[in-house]
């Protein structure tokens, strides 16, 4: 038997060799070129809200920071664990006694339109908000400011007339991001955006078109970007632009057709076109700066003002099953008004109410509205037993309103019980709130320490600070015990016991914990969320990779 051999030649090896070290080194360069940033294009954002108002100072608007954030920037940072980071400040010291802060800038720091953003640029904006004249919406996070000092060019300094344990949260917040104090002194309606209002952050805001589109210019001086950032200098992206597309099918059309390259807002039944698919990226961001969305419910006002019936209010629907058939599993069911994400949480509310019309039902008959109309709806001396949700438009997002009919539907039908839900404009939500009129405001609160969360929504200062007098002393001192407490544990304790009140007394009907949801192109890399604010983080570490 003859067999042979066939061995390959040293001189046909050798290339062969030679070929698969050149194609694996080839491969290696090109994966690690697909993870290396690039400087230059376009991203176009679209998004569902047209903010009423771009001026950080003034908007309550939580869509709106989205976009604020590409052009504003603030003192400190706060970074993943809840540690505050360097931004403008590079460094920072709080007396023994919480009641004075000291702040070192950055070198060099410089507004969009050349004016040097130094320590008296911070005294004037944080003098400005502080002003009542100004009618600014974060004058609330420095209540406790009794004044601003310049120490030196570099060197501001805060004097507190008590100790507020959520300063550098507050501080940290875009509400109390920085602007030009040229802007500020125009006169200009900052609120309608462009390049009017002029910060310091990654992005010029250039141009704007109500109802249609933002568009942002890169910044090529920026050296400061917050301590979380993926990198420092100037933004690799040339350019944003934002489309308004408040329609969800619009959005979802756009992105899989190529018109836009990010859209947030993405409808449940929307999830599984990009979610694992080829070409696209989806990503959900945090529920713990932001507050569920909660009915708050205003006790002053009959028939609110019995706590049976705010506890039937409460109990009377299967809030679980509402938010899961709204939400197809996308968020979660809400125990409190404080995000499940926050070390601030009360994780003992869980399974503690809802969903028990039995019991609701007999608190309304111990209430005496034990009558029924035409319509089987309840009475009590010739009255229906009736309270009006209030929902601004501009604020009505992410079906809120098809749930909020959903929980009117089942307290109908369970109790007898008439949620009247009732769109407002935003004037007359204005108004009701400067009165105290309004019954019940459905809300998600803006980012902010959880004590000045609790204060914000339910606290003296609050949605009810026009009757506050009429208010709930209880709730309100463990708020502001809380907001002056300096001791962590302490503090948690007075948020959660301020959280249990609000829950048993009726005065929050939390109903899901919101959160961000962002939809992408695969080649759009750097996308992230803030932790401060839950949303979207600013297109400073976004970039695009090759086709």
């Amino acid at each position: 038997m003859k067999i042979s051999l066939a061995l390959a030649s040293p001189r046909r090896a050798l290339p062969r060799i030679l070929q698969a070290g050149l194609l694996a080194v080839c491969g290696m360069n090109l994966a690690l070129a697909a993870d290396t940033p690039r400087q230059g294009g376009e991203v176009v954002f679209g998004v569902t809200t047209d903010p009423i108002c771009f001026n950080p100072h003034r908007s309550t608007q939580q869509n709106s920071y989205i976009l604020i954030r590409n052009y504003i920037d603030s003192l400190v940072a706060k970074g993943k664990g809840g540690k505050f980071l360097p931004w403008l400040a590079q460094e920072w010291s709080v007396s023994p006694d919480g009641k004075t802060y000291a702040f070192k800038l950055k070198p060099g720091l410089q507004f969009h339109d050349g004016t040097p953003l130094d320590a008296a640029a911070v005294k004037f904006n944080f003098d400005f908000v502080r002003d009542t004249k100004n009618t600014n919406a974060a004058g609330e996070l420095l209540k406790a400011v009794e004044r601003v000092q310049v120490v030196s060019a570099s060197e501001v300094r805060l004097q507190l007339a008590r100790p507020d344990s959520g300063l550098l949260e507050s501080i940290a917040s875009v509400r109390l991001g920085l602007i030009s104090p040229k802007s500020l002194q125009s006169g200009d309606d900052l609120c309608g955006g462009g390049p009017a209002i002029a910060g310091s952050g990654p992005f010029v805001f250039q141009n704007y078109v109500r109802g249609q589109s933002a568009g942002f210019a890169r910044n090529p001086r920026y050296q400061w970007a917050p301590g979380y950032a993926a990198h420092q200098g100037p933004a690799w992206l040339d350019r944003v632009t934002v489309r308004f597309l408040p329609e969800y099918a619009v959005r979802a059309g756009a992105l899989s057709s190529g018109q836009v390259d990010v859209i947030e807002g993405v409808q449940p039944t929307d999830v599984g076109l990009f979610k694992d698919q080829p070409g696209f990226q989806f990503l959900v961001g945090p529920a713990g700066a932001q507050t569920s969305f909660t009915l708050n419910v205003n006790y002053t006002i009959p028939p609110a003002t019995d706590v049976r019936v705010r506890r039937a209010l409460r109990d009377g629907a299967d809030i679980d099953a509402l938010v899961k058939s709204v939400y197809r599993g996308a968020y979660r069911r809400a125990w409190s008004n404080i995000g499940p994400d926050s070390f601030f949480y009360n994780k003992a509310l869980e399974g503690s109410w809802g969903n028990n019309p039995a019991a609701a039902n007999k608190l309304l008959d111990e209430a005496g509205w034990t009558g029924r109309d035409a319509e089987g709806f309840r009475t009590k001396d010739g009255q229906r037993l009736t309270i009006e949700v209030g929902y601004p438009q501009p604020f009505v997002r992410d079906n809120r309103d098809v749930l909020i009919q959903g929980l009117q539907a089942q307290l109908r039908k369970n109790l007898g019980f008439d949620l009247r839900l009732r769109f407002v404009t935003g004037g007359e939500w204005a108004q009701q709130l400067q009165k105290g009129s309004w019954s019940i405001y459905p809300n998600t609160y803006l980012p902010a320490d959880a004590a000045q969360e609790l204060q914000g929504n339910i606290g003296e200062s609050g949605f009810i600070r026009a009757v506050a007098d009429k208010g709930d002393k209880t709730l309100f001192g463990y708020i502001n015990d809380a907001l002056a407490a300096t001791n962590l544990e302490e503090k948690k304790k007075l948020v959660d016991a301020a959280q249990r009140h609000a829950v048993d007394q009726g005065i929050i009907v939390p109903l899901f914990s919101a959160n961000y949801q962002l939809a992408a192109k695969s080649r759009v890399r750097g996308l992230s969320f803030e932790t401060q604010l839950d949303s979207p983080s600013n297109f400073h570490d976004v970039w695009l990779s090759e086709r």
